[in-house]
């Protein structure tokens, strides 16, 4: 297991991060997983053993069960690991048990520490962005969060380009902590982080951590054209696919993610994780399972790597596309890239 830096902060986090969404077995959460204590725990030594150190939940997985159930896991371990939680869903029908107030945060906080039984957060993030609440006030309460010593950095998730630099900029105007990382949805049939937000985290220096790399599983190849997948499989279970795209770019993407990895005896999941491991601004990805085997075919993902080739290849097939302003912007890059524009 390799390691490298949380943006530009002085954090090192393991290049595979364990998502624990499938902790717990409350509603919806349900068709995700439905570990048990004794499961959950073996997924997580599994990924401690083999050198992940990078541990990530939020407090509406299965309504704190997930919160409880890694917090049980970690024990005798948490002093050695990077844990993550979050803070935005619906915690109850109470009115203000939901967003990002500075009383939702301040009390999901202490909620969310009491569950994972720790005095302390090492990234907390807040899981998407909150349009009632103005960001003066849930970067100061974040702010004061670090500060009472009970959070030791911040991130945010499923936030637009333009939300998440302005809430860098409010933050240096106050001299608040600023987000180190951002959480974003991010695979092989998805690219779109890269139209604006990837640039930004580059510029900005903040580290990406990739939600859903394998797309809901469907880049394991468990889905066949015109058919279902395994009864047990998180898309075969839901009753629409919270994981949407174009289904006919996404099988050609697939073919190829296949191809690939027969050639190099590999799984398509560790094609796929392995291709965003090669992606810039990339930290660290995160995979989940629900079974060892699974997380032990995604662990050795991080033993080989895709060649330049092997990524053009993957590159052309699933390019994202070019949105105004992107194609204005390439073509004026000529006046200074071509020596024939210049009188």
């Amino acid at each position: 297991m390799q390691y490298r830096q949380l943006g530009k902060s002085g954090l090192l986090v393991s290049e595979l991060c364990l998502g624990t969404m499938s902790f717990g077995s409350a509603g919806s959460w349900a068709n995700v997983g439905s570990l048990d204590e004794t499961a959950a725990k073996r997924l997580v030594d599994i990924a401690f053993d083999a050198g992940i150190n990078f541990f990530d939940t939020a407090d509406v997985y299965s309504f704190g069960q997930s919160e409880q159930l890694l917090g049980k896991a970690l024990k005798g371990k948490r002093d050695h690991v990077v844990l993550a939680t979050k803070v935005r869903g619906r915690m109850s029908p109470e009115i203000n048990d939901v967003g990002l107030s500075k009383r939702h945060i301040m009390e999901s906080c202490e909620k969310s520490l009491k569950r994972l039984g720790t005095d302390y957060i090492d990234l907390y993030i807040v899981h998407s962005f909150d349009f009632m609440t103005p960001l003066e006030e849930t970067l100061s309460a974040l702010n004061d969060l670090v500060h009472q010593g009970k959070v030791r950095y911040l991130g945010c998730s499923n936030y637009f380009a333009w939300q998440l630099m302005k809430a860098l900029s409010i933050s240096e105007k106050h001299n608040w902590e600023k987000f180190v990382s951002l959480q974003a949805y991010y695979s092989l049939v998805a690219r779109d982080v890269e139209i604006e937000l990837v640039p930004l985290c580059q510029d900005q220096g903040l580290g990406l951590t990739p939600w859903s790399p394998l797309a809901a599983g469907f880049l394991t190849g468990k889905y066949p054209r015109g058919g279902k997948g395994p009864a047990d499989a998180r898309r075969s279970k839901e009753t629409r696919n919270f994981i949407q795209f174009d289904d006919d770019k996404a099988y050609a993407i697939l073919d190829e993610v296949q191809r690939i990895a027969t050639e190099r005896g590999v799984s398509a999941a560790q094609v796929s994780l392995n291709y965003l491991l090669r992606k810039p601004a990339v930290s660290s990805v995160l995979v989940g399972a629900t079974k060892p085997e699974q997380l032990q075919d995604n662990l050795k993902t991080v033993e080989w790597q895709l060649s330049d080739e092997e990524i053009k290849a993957l590159d052309d097939l699933s390019v994202p596309p070019r949105l105004y302003p992107k194609w204005m912007l390439d073509s004026s890059r000529l006046d200074r890239d071509n020596p024939q524009m210049r009188r």
